[in-house]
């Protein structure tokens, strides 16, 4: 990493941008998961200049390892993957979009319906909150219904904020609190009902009062919680018995756990899955796949982009799945996660922290179990860049990630739990901090 030394954050370029950002770009980023308020308000160096394998080198040269969210998930073979990114140059070179169609779309639809043999028909399009929507749509469409059951966070859309124009806290539970339903229109409250996961009760209560008013039952199939026994077959078997389409949103957990939805390891079939993030390592693409007589209804409504034709985008999620089926990424990245996972547990324990973990092996978080879990792990992510590691207390692996950097990470973060737990001792981990601590879920910036 050039230059030591954290004080050099304070001024550094991508600070200096950052501040300039938020004067013209509301909230300062596209993405709330990219806020530098997330991980470390005034210090985080908030943009890049390049990003290969696991490095990433920021505005003022600094290189880091990557130990975090690599993409938030997306660049699951790593950062710039040649076979993927060849993939694109090609498309590029032979041009990206046209009046005709790219065949690309074709095979990738093939290839998608071969992982999920329960589906028989693939729409596209570039971001996972708009494939929710689409898919939400097809329900609608398909059930001639409005209403939404569903648990978990599934993005920014209309559709699922309307849930907290019924009770302002409504989605507090479902991963991300503090999400304000302003400019969601009011005609839409009670048409989003949440229920939290494994609580098949709850979902039955929905259905006693709304049973022929739900389109579609909505859910990611695994997540931070491992399904008790007869839940997603009890949300399957309710979805069938009311005749509403179960949709699971596999954004995240797709390609995580193996090729395709995780819905494939837990033996329970949807009507429809939406893919995303890992799907392309990085570039812009989703899917939304179904059984035929359920996507047949996206043509009795009208979804339709010409964005969505591009041809980058499928040319590559092929170059990607292709890759990712070749090598067994998946064992890679389970194994990986597990590496960390473990780590986390010896280092906290030589050093004296109780913390916990959860979480996928390929989507794994730890939070520590002290007074003031937000200022100590607002620590960690301060400790760990002084050392050169974009890190905090989540890590999505990716193929590009090898046992080497997790030695070396670990080796890292034992040091930096030793001086938190130095500070828990002497109750004064708040005075270590450079900056305000991190935020967590939706803040509106001044």
């Amino acid at each position: 990493m050039k230059n030591s030394g954290l004080n050099r954050f304070l001024s550094g370029k991508g600070q200096s941008l950052y501040k300039r950002a938020k004067t013209l770009i509301p909230g300062g980023t596209q993405l709330l998961s990219k806020r530098p308020e997330m991980f470390l308000p005034d210090l985080w160096p908030s943009y890049y200049r390049s990003a290969k394998g696991v490095e990433v080198t920021d505005l003022d040269g600094n290189v880091y390892v990557d130990m975090s969210l690599m993409g938030v998930g997306a660049c699951i073979l790593g950062y710039a993957d040649p076979e993927v990114d060849q993939a694109v140059k090609t498309a590029v070179d032979n041009g990206v979009m046209c009046s005709l169609n790219a065949p690309e779309e074709v095979e990738l639809a093939e290839l998608l319906c071969q992982l999920h043999p329960w589906a028989g028909m693939v729409r596209y399009a570039r971001a996972g909150g708009e494939a929710m929507s689409m898919a939400v749509r097809i329900a609608r469409s398909y059930t001639r219904r409005d209403k939404v059951a569903f648990c978990g966070y599934h993005g920014w859309m209309d559709w699922y904020l309307a849930a907290n124009l019924s009770e302002n806290d409504a989605l507090d539970g479902h991963l991300m609190p503090g999400l304000a339903p302003a400019g969601v229109p009011r005609g839409l409250r009670g048409s989003a009902i949440p229920f939290q996961y494994n609580r098949l009760d709850q979902l039955k209560d929905i259905v006693s009062t709304n049973r022929d008013a739900l389109a579609a039952i909505v859910m990611e199939p695994q997540r931070g919680q491992i399904p008790v026994a007869g839940f997603l077959e009890g949300v399957r078997d309710i979805a069938s018995d009311i005749g509403a389409v179960l949709i699971f949103d596999e954004i995240t957990t797709g390609f995580r756990m193996t090729a395709g939805g995780i819905h494939l390891l837990l033996g329970v079939e949807p009507d429809i899955a939406v893919l995303a993030k890992a799907m392309a390592n990085g570039y812009a693409m989703a899917a939304v796949l179904g059984r035929e007589e359920v996507m047949q209804s996206a043509q009795s409504t009208f979804i339709s982009s010409t964005n969505w034709t591009e041809r980058i985008g499928p040319a590559a999620a092929l170059a990607t799945l292709k890759k990712y089926l070749a090598l067994q990424v998946e064992d890679h990245i389970i194994s990986i996660g597990n590496r960390v996972k473990v780590g986390w547990h010896d280092i906290a324990n030589q050093a004296g922290l109780r913390i916990r973990t959860e979480g996928l092996p390929s989507l794994n978080h730890f939070s520590f179990r002290h007074k003031d879990e937000l200022i100590l792990s607002t620590l960690f992510t301060q400790l760990m860049l002084e050392k050169g590691y974009l890190a905090f207390n989540q890590f999505k692996p990716s193929f590009a990630h090898q046992p080497s950097h997790v030695e070396a990470y670990l080796e890292a973060a034992a040091e930096c739990f030793s001086v938190i737990s130095d500070a828990v001792r002497q109750g004064n981990a708040a005075t270590l901090l450079k900056g305000p601590p991190a935020h967590r879920g939706f803040y509106r910036l001044a």
